[in-house]
């Protein structure tokens, strides 16, 4: 496994949880908007930590944690990830997998083999935007089929979607939440331009709180629990643009 990055995880990366997030390297998408852009080069070659050091991370911590995240890039192209979330598994840890779905096949197997707690699959857009939002031609019936198999693997999951300015609409997130109609939970969450992969997006605002609250009677009815996340990390919407936007999006 080629690893960018292992940190400790947030108040949120595993509800309930304390936890360690391993940050795989490569990812097959190139979206404009991703603020990880260390981590998405291709799986080939030395990443910053091989799985024998994660692994003794992970041992040294056993008092102080209950579970570990696999993010990324995308975990679900690392040939050898089901190996490692057996390793986990004998040190009697919980695991979560955040993946962006494009691989239905190995998200089978792992909820298959029962090595998964939690999962949480990054909806980009509705599936007829996809490939305008992701940088890449990718076939949406995957994204549709890791949809299904989420939603009826009966292991607790989430759908989550980056709300960025100007390349969403509230119209938009109504769509995805049609998408993943009975999903246990949709989230919504706010960009965060410090660093995206696209320059022209760096210092971009959030999206204003308001359309995403005024949507929520809307999306409830079609998931069990709506959450719009904020990030204390993200820029705010001057009033006055806020405003403007908010009558536009509205229409």
């Amino acid at each position: 496994m080629v690893i960018g990055s292992i940190e400790r995880g947030g108040e949120g990366s595993f509800p309930g949880k304390q936890s360690v997030i391993i940050y795989t390297q490569g990812c097959n998408l190139r979206c404009s908007y991703c603020g990880y852009a260390s981590y998405i080069g291709v799986c080939e070659g030395i990443g910053s930590h091989t799985w024998e050091q994660a692994e003794e991370h992970l041992r040294k911590r056993l008092d102080r944690i209950d579970a570990v995240v696999f993010s990324g890039g995308e975990p679900t192209m690392q040939e050898d990830l089901k190996g490692c979330l057996e390793r986990v598994r004998t040190m009697g840890l919980a695991i979560k997998l955040e993946t962006n779905g494009t691989h239905p096949e190995v998200i089978r197997e792992l909820l298959g083999a029962q090595l998964v707690d939690f999962i949480s699959m990054d909806v980009k857009a509705p599936l007829e935007n996809y490939a305008n939002l992701v940088g890449r031609r990718i076939d949406v019936e995957r994204i549709r089929t890791s949809i299904w198999l989420i939603k009826h693997s009966e292991v607790p999951h989430e759908f989550t979607t980056t709300v960025v300015p100007g390349l969403h609409t509230t119209r938009e997130l109504k769509a995805i939440s049609e998408l993943i109609h009975g999903a246990d939970r949709y989230v919504v969450q706010d960009f965060i331009s410090q660093n995206p992969l696209r320059r022209e997006l760096k210092g971009r605002p959030a999206f204003p709180h308001k359309p995403l609250e005024d949507m929520r009677a809307y999306v409830e009815k079609r998931v069990n629990e709506f959450e719009i996340r904020h990030s204390d990390e993200a820029k705010a919407m001057p009033a006055a643009k806020r405003r403007r936007r908010s009558e536009v999006v509205a229409m």
